[in-house]
């Protein structure tokens, strides 16, 4: 029977290059986003009866509606991919509170909801499942400028290890994966961001980053989603509580 997966945030970017592979891998997979015009157009460019849904992330009954209209349409789930998440750029003291409330609200609560939300069904079904979240290496080593999203990155981590713990005795893993410099739209707003407060043309923030990499290029969403394509296969049934680094050699752990 065909497995099922929800990517959330998978309209564009690093979400979308993990919908499009765990269909290459034989998944029917939700493309959940905010903007649901670009799910459905994602889902039905992947095939496999993939669906376009909307989400917000940050709001709890938005997440479990999702599920719902998943079960709904498919009849049980397997994996849940908490991909959705945005960066706010600026030093500690001029973080503002509506900001900071923002990215806590997508890159942790959305996590938090993800997985209350998949772990309620799973336990349902009876049948175990993978959840599988987005921390960063932001998550591993804070990075100037980014102090917010360090933070929720780091958060990540830790209710990936909580829930892996609690949640193991249903057969439900948890992991999550820590990209690097990711050449997507986000990065092109860091980028863009940081030119203003360095006073450097747009692009030398970038470059100088992708020149910290070992194996000497940027990374792209395919990068990224061969991991996650591993961490919702059955071969890494025996893996959870981890954040698995795939930055091409920036950070070593």
């Amino acid at each position: 029977m065909t497995r099922i997966a929800i990517v959330t945030g998978s309209g564009q970017g690093i979400g979308e290059g993990i919908a499009r592979q765990l269909v290459n891998d034989g998944l029917t997979v939700a493309v959940a986003d905010m903007n649901e015009e670009n799910a459905r157009s994602v889902a039905e460019d992947i095939g496999n009866n993939s669906k376009g849904y909307y989400v917000d992330v940050s709001d709890k009954k938005s997440v479990f509606d999702l599920v719902d209209h998943v079960i709904d349409d498919f009849g049980k789930l397997d994996v849940l991919v908490n991909n959705a998440g945005i960066a706010k750029i600026g030093t500690i003291l001029d973080t503002k509170e509506e900001d900071f409330d923002q990215i806590m609200g997508v890159n942790i609560k959305g996590v938090l909801f993800g997985i209350q939300a998949a772990a309620t069904q799973f336990k349902k079904q009876g049948t175990g499942g993978k959840i599988i979240s987005a921390s960063s290496i932001a998550g591993h080593q804070g990075f100037e400028l980014l102090g917010p999203y360090s933070a929720t990155k780091f958060a990540v981590r830790g209710l990936t290890q909580v829930a892996a713990q609690e949640l193991a005795k249903d057969k439900i893993t948890v992991n999550s994966y820590a990209p690097g410099i990711v050449l997507t739209k986000m990065w092109d707003q860091i980028d863009a961001e940081m030119a203003k407060i360095y006073d450097v043309p747009i692009g030398e923030t970038l470059q100088k980053n992708i020149d910290s990499i070992a194996l000497g290029r940027g990374e792209t969403p395919a990068d990224v989603a061969n991991l996650v394509s591993f961490l919702a296969d059955p071969k890494s049934d025996y893996i959870t509580g981890q954040t698995i680094i795939v930055d091409g050699g920036i950070q070593f752990v």
